[in-house]
């Protein structure tokens, strides 16, 4: 596709609050996706999709009030091959100024022997579903999903029959991330060529990233003639997830020479809505995480560092400007003012009222006098940890534990349920098994412990931990995190921060947030 520069450029496609919400344990609250959208629309992003809107009552809720705050992105929500969930995806999109209607089947072997489906049934399905999505909405995005083990005749068949039945832009997913990048541009190319109509559409890809080549797989089919890359803030997604947002907007502009393709993402502003995503989904940025993480723009060894000081070129192919990284730290510790505190919270990405400054300030003084210096990975652990903290249903008191090799450790809580104070005496094989038994005599629960993760987030004895807590019941997943220089308070805050994310999923508050089985559409 070419913009109104006449410049070659490449749409970018986020599905953070999609695919990046099936991640187990990445559940967003509402606030928390319109807050996301926001920002997508703020970098650039041209197209988000919003959610999937007949999976739940709250996707729905969501996706509608995205599309109605949208200012300048494509609002786009996901609909399975039925009327069912085409309609209710045009209701709740139907109000963007650019909305779009997403929706797929899929056409593998292996997947037409889920619904059941002869060939030439399917492609009656596929007719008679996006003729409907585009008798609502002019723009239409269709998805033969598990589209690289797709028999290449019936791709193409399947392919001419969406374009001809009206779909303005045709994703072909990675599914299952098993592809390569020869072979990914080698697909996009030959349909372009061989397939009738296809020079009047956009083609996408969707990559998942099982083998480590999602970029690589995007990238390669936008040199075949892609002109979409479907993608996910920090890689975010099913499995070993996707294409990461970050990873193909700077390949775009740092190889500029040899992908002479342009997208209208602000990268400056990357860092600060990739942190914020790591915070409400959960799931941390790995330390080696290309563009993003911690030592992305880090140097350790002398040969490094000598080069580094005569020429940052030496060994950065980008600054750390570029994404919204300062190039200089701030040093905080317990002689800081608030001053100090607010720039360097304005630094990453959180902005504060004066009322919030101060119960945050009154942690950060907590925390620098038990630390020499508080790193910008201390102060991003504290404003997780504190976040949702106003509206738990269980919120610890105190704790007390002992331990030791003269016999099972012993813990006391205290808590308030609902704002009731409630206190346990219990004792486990360790304190934190002793905790978090405390906390079931407080709140018992049939939630499985399916993840206890314990990582440093500074160096040195005085560091932060944090821990991850993953819960399931039921069905319902969740995730809970908090960091503490006291690893059993981390641990129980971390638990309990997950139960709380369970109240709330399974509607014991009120809520309704039931929801229904459905497949990944890439």
């Amino acid at each position: 596709m070419t913009d109104i520069t006449g410049q070659d450029r490449v749409l970018i496609f986020d599905t953070t609050l999609r695919d990046g919400e099936q991640s187990p344990g990445a559940t967003m609250s509402h606030a928390e996706k319109l807050e996301i959208a926001e920002l997508l629309d703020d970098m650039g992003v041209d197209i988000i999709e919003a959610g999937f809107p007949i999976a739940s009552e709250g996707d729905f809720r969501a996706v509608k009030e995205i599309a109605e705050r949208s200012r300048d992105a494509v609002i786009c929500g996901l609909a399975r091959a039925n009327p069912t969930d085409i309609d209710r995806c045009w209701e709740a999109v139907r109000h963007a100024a650019r909305p779009r209607i997403h929706t797929f089947i899929g056409t593998s072997p292996l997947h037409r022997a889920i619904p059941n489906l002869t060939q030439d049934e399917m492609a009656e399905r596929i007719h008679e579903t996006v003729s409907h999505a585009r008798n609502l909405c002019d723009n239409v995005q269709w998805s033969p999903m598990d589209a690289t083990r797709t028999e290449w005749e019936y791709l193409k068949r399947v392919v001419e029959i969406a374009i001809k039945a009206g779909a303005t832009t045709i994703n072909i997913p990675d599914t299952v991330g098993y592809t390569a990048p020869v072979e990914s541009a080698d697909l996009i190319r030959r349909l372009i060529a061989e397939v009738p109509g296809a020079e009047e559409i956009v083609f996408a890809t969707h990559c998942h990233n099982d083998l480590g080549m999602a970029t690589a797989n995007a990238l390669a089919a936008v040199a075949g003639g892609a002109r979409q890359i479907e993608c996910t803030i920090n890689g975010l997604g099913e499995r070993a997830g996707n294409t990461a947002l970050e990873e193909v907007v700077m390949a775009l502009k740092v190889r500029n020479d040899i992908m002479p393709w342009t997208t209208g993402v602000d990268t400056t502003k990357i860092m600060n809505v990739s942190r914020r995503v790591a915070t409400v989904s959960g799931f941390p940025v790995q330390f080696n995480k290309a563009i993003v993480g911690k030592n992305a723009f880090a140097h350790e060894s002398g040969i490094h560092q000598d080069g580094m000081l005569k020429n940052a070129e030496t060994f950065e192919i980008m600054r750390p400007e570029d994404i919204g990284l300062a190039s200089t730290s701030l040093v905080l510790g317990k002689h800081s003012g608030r001053a100090a505190l607010r720039a360097k919270l304005q630094d990453l990405g959180y902005k504060l009222g004066e009322n919030q400054l101060k119960d945050v300030f009154v942690r950060f003084k907590e925390l620098a006098d038990r630390k020499k210096e508080v790193y910008d990975e201390d102060i991003i652990a504290l404003m997780r940890a504190g976040e949702d903290a106003a509206n738990d249903h269980l919120v610890i008191q105190s704790l007390r534990v002992v331990c030791g090799t003269g016999g099972p450790a012993e813990a006391e809580l205290a808590m308030t349920v609902g704002g009731a104070e409630k206190q346990a005496t219990a004792r486990g094989d360790g304190p934190v098994d002793a905790t978090f038994r405390a906390v079931r005599e407080i709140w018992p629960n049939e939630a499985h412990l399916e993840l206890y993760q314990v990582h440093a987030v500074t160096e040195g004895t005085d560091a932060q931990a944090t821990v991850s807590v993953r819960l399931e019941e039921e069905g319902n997943i969740a995730t809970g995190q908090s960091a503490d220089t006291d690893t059993v308070v981390a641990s129980a805050r971390a638990y309990v921060n997950a139960l709380n994310r369970l109240i709330v999923r399974r509607g014991r508050l009120g809520e309704d947030q039931k929801e229904i089985s459905y497949k990944d559409a890439g």
